[in-house]
């Protein structure tokens, strides 16, 4: 079983910065491709982000182009997720999800939500004035 802890979620002004945090325990880390979902209320659950086992590979949702970074760090069983430029349709309860990715295609991982096999509780982003 591999547990997901995200952080660093809060209330941000538009324009503003925020760093989330993924802190994973319980399995081995770097067999896990980790992807940034988010769900504003009444909407479905999307994808925002996606980074492969080794970190070399990542994937952006168009929405977050240019403005959002996700790195990770497997001594530290952690991924980030760097958001600049924030915007009020940002706003949502952000996830961070594993799925097993030594040994697959990381271009063959897709941003449905049924592929993942853990899940983190989220945390709340909110940006407004």
């Amino acid at each position: 079983q591999l547990q997901l802890v995200e952080s660093g979620g809060g209330l941000v002004q538009p324009g503003g910065s925020l760093r989330l945090s993924c802190v994973a325990s319980g399995l081995t880390f770097d067999y896990y491709n980790i992807g940034w979902f988010r769900q504003a209320p009444g909407k479905e659950r999307e994808g925002v982000s996606l980074i492969s086992t080794s970190g070399f590979s990542t994937h952006y949702a168009d929405s977050v182009k240019g403005r959002f970074t996700i790195s990770r760090d497997n001594s530290k069983n952690t991924v980030y997720l760097q958001m600049n430029s924030l915007k009020p349709e940002d706003t949502a309860v952000y996830y961070c999800a594993a799925v097993v990715g030594y040994g697959v295609d990381f271009w063959s991982t897709s941003f449905a939500p049924a592929e993942y096999n853990y899940w983190g509780q989220g945390t709340q982003v909110t940006v407004s004035s």
